[in-house]
């Protein structure tokens, strides 16, 4: 990934329940540092002189009580620990609850080129934003080619060749009342490991659709608001490919498929395409079979099931009439 500065957490664009509301109070020189770890460090320790272990690549965040301990060394004129501290590369300096150091801090701050942020957050509400921000930017990911649509609910990333008719299917599913979350180029997250999140690769254009023959359209505004989303999890990859007469497809269903993106496996459909086929309906009924099989029904199993208590009880039926006891 790119290099992520204390100027890029500053300017990143979140809303509502995730803004982080940051402002910077001292230290704009150390605006460009680098920030290395998504993670948090609470430097109690450090300010009372003990150093081992010292987490300094991290945001250092001040809550209630270091902005009262800090404001006692201060006024007892005993700042060497801060004085060694900043030290240290430190990435940034935090204040949550809208608390300011003193001069001296501000000072050392200034002295050192690191900055020194503030929010009016309390301590618990700004780890919270910043872990789940900072989890997203340092994430693995990677940019895939396709179009990731949201069907019933489920996130489904359709994949395939080149004019195959990805873009066509996902547009017929939009006109159906579903929601396009990105089409060309969808930019996939690891998520805590276990989550793959999938967004538009630029937000401006991520919401625009290239349908051939017709050109660039804007979906937000030909189908309205309600058609588009900014980020989805993927639930399910549709590949779409050109029907092979010569390749035996899976008809039961029976087989659970599955694709492997950034470590994390999702559930695989393959689709032939040829004339006549409603792919947008079948990629409906998949989003609907996928969320049955979320809640733990499976009709390739159930059909399997079926099938083998019609076998054996046929089997019965005839060893039972067959039999040389029977008068």
């Amino acid at each position: 990934m790119k290099e992520f500065t204390v100027l890029d957490l500053l300017n990143m664009d979140l809303k509502e329940h995730n803004t982080l509301n940051l402002k910077c109070i001292a230290g704009r020189k150390g605006l460009t540092r680098e920030i290395t770890d998504p993670e948090l460090n609470r430097p109690g320790l450090t300010l009372s002189g003990f150093f081992d272990e010292f987490a300094f690549h991290r945001i250092q965040l001040f809550g209630k009580g270091e902005a009262a301990y800090i404001s006692r060394l201060e006024n007892q004129n005993k700042m060497e620990s801060i004085e060694k501290m900043f030290t240290y590369h430190l990435s940034c300096c935090l204040f949550s609850n809208a608390h300011t150091p003193g001069p001296r801090f501000l000072e050392l701050a200034e002295k050192s080129g690191c900055s020194v942020l503030q929010t009016d957050l309390s301590s618990a509400k700004i780890s919270m934003r910043l872990l789940r921000a900072l989890s997203n930017v340092f994430a693995p990911h990677k940019l895939i080619h396709g179009v990731l649509v949201e069907v019933f609910g489920i996130g489904i990333l359709i994949t395939g060749s080149s004019g195959v008719g990805k873009s066509e299917s996902a547009l017929e599913l939009i006109e159906r009342g579903h929601r396009l979350i990105a089409d060309d180029s969808v930019e996939l997250r690891n998520i805590s490991g276990n989550i793959l999140m999938g967004s538009g690769k630029d937000q401006v254009l991520g919401h625009h659709m290239e349908i051939r023959g017709l050109g660039i359209i804007n979906v937000s505004y030909l189908f309205g608001v309600g058609s588009i989303r900014d980020r989805k999890q993927v639930q399910l990859v549709v590949e779409l490919e050109d029907w092979d007469s010569e390749k035996v497809y899976d008809r039961l269903g029976s087989g659970d498929s599955t694709r492997e993106i950034l470590g994390v496996k999702i559930p695989l459909v393959i689709v032939p395409v040829k004339a006549g086929r409603n792919i947008p309906i079948i990629i409906e009924t998949a989003a609907m079979n996928e969320r049955l099989k979320k809640l733990g029904y499976y009709a390739a199993r159930e059909f399997d099931q079926n099938v083998l208590k019609w076998l054996e009880s046929k089997t019965a039926r005839n060893l039972y009439f067959n039999s040389s006891d029977i008068f």
